[in-house]
């Protein structure tokens, strides 16, 4: 028998993000999650190596790469449309939750567990979550290096949501790492 998951997973390529901004670097659901793989990863380690808080990192940027996969059926709702009110974020979990389901349909039985428990965040969610925003964080800064000035208001309230977490690994990696995106690629290489 012939399973489409992997084949499905591969046409994250072909959803782009951010579909109701102008974009100076277009950007789709399969660059960003794996950015937002690197980054789960990274507060994973910054929780178990930096505050001694037990976590796999490995689990949290496997987590992260299937994050969006369920975008494959529903394509990129864009943040305002989904959250704009308790009825269509509801309607859109179930959307997700019956997405999930039917890409775990497309796995022999004895993977359907391992993939389904990563589509649905993996061990740690709070993390994946996380990253998520904070990749959205970086693209926004990105926009703006490169003089779009119509990521600033979604750079400020990404920001804020960050900071909102109230998670000491992103308050690190905010501290420590955020900075580095401004940079050009030399000042990178004296670093």
């Amino acid at each position: 028998m012939t399973y489409g998951f992997f084949a499905l997973i591969s046409r994250l390529k072909n959803i782009d993000r951010w579909a109701l901004m102008r974009n100076s670097d277009r950007e789709n659901v399969q660059e960003h999650s794996h950015m937002t793989a690197v980054l789960a990863h990274a507060l994973a380690v910054i929780r178990r190596d930096v505050y001694g808080i037990p976590c796999d990192p490995d689990n949290a940027a496997a987590a992260a790469l299937f994050h969006d996969a369920t975008e494959i059926f529903t394509g990129d709702m864009p943040t305002p449309v989904k959250y704009y009110d308790d009825g269509i974020t509801g309607a859109y979990k179930r959307i997700e939750e019956a997405a999930a389901s039917r890409l775990t349909a497309a796995l022999p039985e004895a993977m359907a567990g391992e993939y389904g428990a990563l589509l649905r965040g993996g061990k740690h969610p709070d993390i994946v979550k996380a990253a998520d925003k904070l990749s959205a964080y970086v693209k926004c800064l990105e926009e703006l290096k490169s003089g779009n000035g119509e990521f600033r208001s979604a750079a400020e309230s990404t920001l804020e949501k960050l900071k909102g977490l109230e998670m000491p690994e992103v308050d690190y990696f905010l501290e420590h790492f955020i900075a580095a995106f401004d940079m050009t690629l030399d000042e990178l290489e004296d670093r």
